[in-house]
């Protein structure tokens, strides 16, 4: 006689597993870009717990690519270093000193540990920079503070994208996982990109279905700080208008969102990243977390 106990606690799994397939439907051949960034690169059992949702997009026959930053990391290691972090505009002074100390710790500390991670998996994952084929091209960019331009060293405004590599890499079957260090268009050099930033450009020209974006914030706040009420889906024209009333730290984020919706991406999100596999809950769930901005042309109320 079979154990009706064992039945029952089977049940609820097997309706969450049918309760994703319309987004599993909808989402099989999608690519979508993941910025994964904040206290999930940091945390071990937040950073475990994204490379199971990664490789879980990708056994559900999505195609994910992953962008990193590492500002934590690079402030530590510019520490170890003896060189001072400045930032000006939210933006990191890069000296040619601390761009050597970018690239060695994007490229050689942080990717490389993602890549371990989503690689425990499987032989999924390939570690590039925005160097590699002509990936990111990019060229100086001055800040604009109070109507005078500002010299920030190697900071990159992007002005290419090639995703020859990383079609070739999602064509493979594999998990392409890009640090945001571009090459130079106009000289011998390398940049330091804003990852928000590299992720978005990256998101609209591979045609992604989806950008992500992982914070240490719900969301995008109502009326911060007087309400801690999440705003969980606006139109491009609508975030435009709150871009100028926005935190530093929220504008990449948000600029890169608009960025994607107005390029072709259907949908650009701001997910929390603290919480465990808020990934999949995003996107396989109706109770979809964080802030999602989708073009102007998606008439209101409109289910994604």
């Amino acid at each position: 006689m079979s154990n009706p106990t064992r039945k029952h606690t089977a049940l609820p799994k097997a309706q969450i597993l049918i309760e994703a397939l319309p987004w599993l439907t909808r989402h099989r051949g999608k690519t979508v870009v993941v910025k994964f960034g904040g206290n999930a690169m940091i945390d071990a059992e937040l950073k475990a717990a994204f490379a199971q949702d990664i490789v879980f997009l990708h056994h559900a026959g999505l195609r994910p690519v992953v962008v990193h930053g590492g500002g934590p990391q690079i402030s530590a290691a510019l520490d170890r270093h003896g060189i001072v972090s400045e930032f000006k505009a939210g933006l990191r002074v890069t000296t040619e000193d601390a761009m050597d100390v970018v690239r060695m710790v994007l490229a050689g500390q942080v990717q490389r540990e993602l890549v371990g991670l989503l690689n425990e998996h499987g032989p999924l994952a390939v570690g590039i920079t925005g160097e590699d084929a002509h990936t990111i091209t990019a060229t100086k960019h001055q800040p604009r503070i109070d109507g005078e331009l500002v010299d920030i060293g190697r900071v990159g405004e992007i002005t290419a994208i090639d995703t020859g590599a990383i079609e070739a890499l999602l064509a493979d079957g594999r998990i392409p996982v890009v640090s945001s260090i571009a090459r130079s268009q106009d000289d011998g050099h390398v940049y330091n990109v804003n990852a928000d930033t590299a992720a978005a450009a990256l998101a609209a020209a591979l045609g992604a279905e989806t950008l992500m974006v992982l914070t240490d914030v719900e969301g995008l706040y109502e009326d911060w700080p007087d309400s801690d009420e999440v705003i969980s889906r606006l139109t491009a024209s609508q975030l435009e208008k709150l871009l100028p009333e926005l935190a530093s730290g929220m504008v990449p984020k948000m600029e890169g969102c608009l960025h994607a919706v107005r390029n072709g991406v259907t949908t650009a999100r701001v997910i929390d990243g603290r919480v465990q596999h808020s990934i999949l809950l995003e996107i396989f769930t109706d109770e979809g977390i964080g802030t999602m901005v989708v073009p102007d042309d998606e008439e209101a109320g409109h289910a994604e």
